[in-house]
This record gives structure tokens, sequence and C-alpha cells, in this order.
């Protein structure tokens, strides 16, 4: 998939793909349950704090009445229901009787308003408590549900990684997998811990503080809400400009990331040939569309928060300048105006935030379908359903009428066929693209046929475990891949199975010994990635020790003494003998001196073996073999001379 097919990748809302999702959900449900029931407990709690605050300001510190009770002794307690009892400005009426307000009475019902207002007080504070508690609560859960879905689901993704063939590893940038495995994954994990339920608690707020404000008063409400058509009407103008500039923002960000890894891994081919300054211009251009495509998304931010803080005062002055008129007019209460504009405040907050998590949901959904379409990608190199079970391969090979091609129209192998007793060496000479290390492909079970089969023991190729076959197969190849760590670490691969013992006397078959001793630390000497500390000998005899150390039964040695030093050459031929020595093995030659003892070598020319036999029988037939040996018999002459 290329990056422009990746850019249309835009989903909005795919209920599909959330069903995937969803599917590695499951086990986190009670918890994402009882995150909504967080949920309802902390937007009622930021729902009740305006109304009840309200209730304090209007029922107990606004002096113009305040509601009595009278107890069975005779006494007057503070009460926010009216009775036949009132008290207002100087005196308590009860009915048609007027009783004197004395200091005494004030004082008791100052003290028992003041006890009230203290309970409000702490109803008031343990509402806040409580949605702290909640909100909290519910982060700390979602991002850990989110964490552990995400464990679950790249998992399952490095282990489709694993599985899918060579041909799709060759047809997809290392980045790019990478990107799926890290970036992709973390905007999924954002889609728990911004959208999904925070998500749902602003929507819940939003429709909560407008009921609010209806229930107290519809014409205040109504007036408050005058600018709610503009603010959203930006706020879809502000979604749609923001996506767009966020796309862009990406692209960019994608193409310096690719730049830079590619300049960073050549960047011995740059400075050999002096271009450091030619490559650093075209990533300064690149860097600039990237700060461009930014300035362009903090621009729209910039425009849209100011213009959200506007339309937010204007909806708060329009509730004062109607609330005070209402007031003045004995409409409406202060307490009322109170609430009003919390609730103004709570309406606004989170319908700006819902744009923005849009943008975070939109990206998520296009995270979900990439790393789910690659979750899809089929496995061309499949198992059969009952694989055959035997405990290893005796080592007779045979390539029956094999036809392939890795483009339809572009014929690599045809019709090759050949066969390898148990023990024998097989060698294969050619020019570069005859199909040489093709071969060795196929019988790893890389790549499967086109036409034809494989056989190893007189059983297709294709009846086995496909991992079976690669166990009981070693290669040496020609560019040997060490992964940053230790010697040991890169014989074993991770196989602890593998004892240091075993380790050590592989190295020493092989005379990798030789230059592992002179290391401090020895099989603990630390490896960069590829290798890069060791020379091409070095890494040679490692790879020959990784090899058996794993005691195959098949060995392939792809162009094993190539671009080697001599003294290397006499240690890796040793090794060579050695480690051949009751083996069924294929050789790919690059030097015809190491296959003079081959019992077969089969020389190819455009995808078709077009002599073979023994070296001498091919030398006798003065054909391609004879014309290959001494071109290089010639130039080994020359380079003595």
């Amino acid at each position: 998939m290329s990056m422009r097919e990746e850019v249309k990748i835009e989903k909005s809302f795919d209920l599909k793909l959330l069903g995937e999702l969803m599917r590695y959900s499951k086990k986190m449900m009670p918890i994402i349950l009882f995150c909504v029931l967080l949920l309802v407990i902390s937007v009622t709690a930021d729902l009740l704090r305006p109304r009840v605050l309200s209730g304090i300001i209007d029922d107990f510190l606004a002096p113009e009445t305040v509601y009595l009770s009278e107890t069975a002794d005779g006494e007057f307690i503070l009460s926010k229901t009216p009775t036949d009892i009132q008290m207002k400005e100087n005196a308590i009426t009860a009915g048609s009787t007027s009783i004197p307000l004395t200091k005494e009475i004030k004082d008791a019902i100052n003290s028992q308003r003041y006890q009230l207002i203290l309970k409000y007080a702490f109803f008031l504070f343990g509402l806040v408590l409580l949605t702290l508690f909640a909100n909290a609560t519910q982060h700390y859960l979602l991002s850990f549900v989110g964490q552990k879905v995400i464990f679950e689901i790249r998992s399952d993704l490095f282990e489709k990684l694993e599985s899918l063939p060579l041909r799709f590893h060759e047809h997809n940038p290392v980045g790019r997998l990478v990107t799926r495995m890290t970036n992709d994954l973390n905007n999924i994990s954002e889609l728990y811990t911004n959208v999904i339920v925070t998500g749902l608690s602003d929507i819940a707020i939003i429709v909560g503080s407008i009921s609010m404000m209806f229930s107290m008063n519809v014409r205040l409400a109504l007036v408050s809400l005058a600018m709610a058509p503009i603010f959203v009407g930006s706020t879809i103008i502000f979604r749609r400009l923001v996506r767009e500039a966020y796309r862009q923002v990406r692209i960019k960000l994608a193409k310096i990331n690719s730049t830079l890894s590619e300049n960073i891994s050549g960047m011995k081919t740059i400075q050999i040939f002096n271009q450091e300054d030619k490559f650093r211009e075209n990533f300064l251009r690149i860097n600039d569309e990237y700060r461009e495509a930014s300035i362009r998304e903090i621009r729209i931010y910039a425009i849209f928060r100011p213009l959200v803080n506007l339309i937010y005062y204007i909806s708060l002055i329009l509730a004062l300048v109607y609330g005070g008129y209402a007031l003045v007019r004995g409409e409406i209460a202060v307490g009322v105006i109170v609430a009003f504009t919390l609730y103004i405040k709570q309406l606004f907050q989170p319908v700006m935030e819902l744009a923005e998590k849009f943008n975070i949901f939109q990206s998520s959904m296009a995270s979900i379908e990439r790393v789910f379409l690659l979750m899809e990608e089929p496995d061309t190199i499949v198992n059969p359903s009952s694989p055959r079970r035997v405990e290893g391969l005796k080592g007779k090979v045979e390539f029956k009428n094999v036809y392939f091609h890795y483009q339809e129209d572009e014929p690599i192998l045809k019709d090759i066929s050949f066969k390898a007793s148990p023990g024998e060496t097989i060698a294969l000479v050619g020019a570069t693209g005859s199909g040489k290390s093709t071969i060795m492909s196929l019988l790893t079970r890389l790549y499967d046929t086109v036409e034809g089969d494989i056989l190893f023991d007189g059983i297709s190729i294709r009846d086995y475990d496909k991992t079976f076959i690669r166990k009981r197969i070693a290669p040496v190849l020609q560019d040997v891949f060490l992964f940053s760590g230790t010697i040991r670490d890169n014989i074993r691969l991770l196989n602890t199975d593998i004892t240091d013992e075993q380790i050590w006397k592989a190295a020493e078959f092989v005379n990798a010994h030789h230059f592992i001793n002179k290391f401090k630390r020895g099989l603990d000497h630390r490896v960069s990635e590829g290798g890069t500390t060791l020379s091409a000998g070095e890494r040679q005899l490692l790879s020959f020790a990784r090899a058996l150390v794993h005691d195959p039964d098949i060995l392939i040695l792809d162009e094993a003494t190539a671009s080697i030093d001599t003294q290397t050459e006499i240690y890796i031929q040793e090794a060579t003998r050695k480690i051949i020595e009751g083996r069924t093995t294929f050789v790919v030659a690059h030097r015809l001196s190491t296959i003079v003892s081959a019992d077969q070598i089969l020389v190819m020319h455009k995808g078709r073996i077009v002599e073979r036999g023994n070296h001498q029988s091919l030398l006798a037939l003065e054909g391609l073999y004879y014309d290959l040996y001494r071109l290089q018999y010639a130039k080994s002459e020359s380079d003595k001379n």
C-alpha cells in the first residue's frame, strides 16, 4: 500500500472496525462499565453543583424572605418550606398574629442559618471531592484498559508480521510497519483515554446543562443560548478545516521520518560522494513543508479558541443583562443568575473539547483501519490442516518441474528438476539473476512454487508444517544479519534450550573461537545492529556457528565465502568441510574453486538448468561451466601476477 493510498484511509465512523476493536475489549468490559457508572456519578455531581449553589444563595443568603417552622416546644427552626409562620423584616407573622423580632430571636435564626449554610457547604465540597475521585479513577482505569488492549493488539500484530511471507515484507517498507506497531496503536490508545467515555461525559454535560437551564428559567435559558447557532456553525467549520490541516501535518511528518531514516541509513554513501549539502537542502525543503503545515494548523486553533471565548462571553453578558432586568422586576432570584453563569461555562467547554476529540476519533478510526487491514493480510504460505509428523529429515530432496516468478510476466525459474540424495552436496552456479538464490528460498518455503513441487523424503513440502521445515534447514547467507546484543545471543537466537557449552563447541568447530577469544568479554561481547563492528568474515563465521548449533538436517550455503579475506576463507572452508559432513548441503557458489568436490553441480542460465554433473564431467563438456571456470582461473592468475 503506497503512502498516497494510506492518506485516503479516513473513516469517520465504521461499526465493523469498532466491532473488531471491541473484540479485544471484551475481557475489560466490567471495567469499562464501571467507568460508565463513574461517568454518571461525576456528571450528576457537576450538574448539581450550580443548582446547590443557587439554593444556598436564594434560600439562606438572600435577605428578603426566610421561612420558619415551629417545633412542639414552641421554638422557631429555619425551613426551606413555606408554612403559616413567616419572618419578614422586623416581625414574625403567624396568620394574623405579629410577634416582634427580638435580638435573641435574630441571633437564634442567624445561628441556625449559619449551621444550614455549613451543611450545604460541606455537601457542595462533597460533590467536588466525589467528582475528583470519579474522574481520577475513571482516567486511571481507562488508561489501564487502553494499555491492556494495545498490549494484546501489538502482540497479535507482531505475531501476524512474523507469520506473513517474505513477499509481503519485500513490498512493505520497514518504517511503515513500525508505524503500525507504534503511532497507530498509540492513536487507538487515545480512543480509550480521551474519546470513548470522556466524549460521552461531554455530551452528557451539554445535554444536562441545557436541561437544568430550561428547568430553572425558560426565558433566561433561551437568551443564554441565543449564540448557540453561531457557536455550532463555527465548530463545524473548525472541524472541517482542522481535519484537513491535521491530515497534512501527518503526511509531512511521515515524509520527514522516511527521509530521515533513509538518509541516516545511507550516511556512508552521502559522505563518500560528498553530497551532504544536497541532501541537507532536500531535508530542509521537506522540513519547511512540515513547518508550514504545522503553522496552518496552529493558525486555525489561534482563530477558533478566541472565537469560542468571544461567543462564551457574549452569552454570559446576555444572561447577566436579561437576568439583572428580570431580577429588578422580581421575576427571578439571584441564585438562578449565578447558576446560569456556571451552566454556561459548563456548556461551552465540552463543546470545544468535542470538536477537538472528533479529530482524535477520526485519526483513531484511520489507525484502526490500517492496523486491522494488516491483521487481515492473507498468509499465502499456508500450513496444511493435518501436517505430516516426523522426527527429522533424512535429507533426500527432489525438485519436480518447478516454475516460479515474482512478477507474473517475469519468470524466474523454468522447469527446474533435480534430486539430492541424503548427505550429498549440490552446488548451483551461474550469472547473477539466474535463479540460484530463489531455489534456496523455495527450499525453506519462504515462497511457494507457482508450478511443480518440492519433495523432502518423498513427501511434498506443502504437507509439512512450514515451521518444522525451517527448523530442520539452516542457511548460511552471504549477507549475515546480526541483532544488537551479545555474540551469545546472536548464535542461539533467543533459544534458551541451547547451552553455553553447545555455543562454544559450535564456535570452536567452525573456527569462530579465534576472533571471539580476542574480545575481553568473549561470548558476552556486544554486537551492534547489523554487526557493523565486525568484519565480513567474522560475521560469516558467526553465521556458521549459528547454523551448526541448531543441528540442521539440511544446510544451505548461499555465497558463504564471498567478499572475505584469505585467512578467514581458509577458516570458512575448513568449517564448511566439517559442517557439511553427513548433511545434505546446497551451495550457491561465487568462487568455483570452493565446489570442486561437490557431488553434483547445477549450472543455471536464465532460470533453467543448462548443465549438470560433477566438476570434471562439466569441464569435459567445455560448455558454460567450462567458460566460467576458465574466466575465474584466468582472473586468479592475473591477480597473482
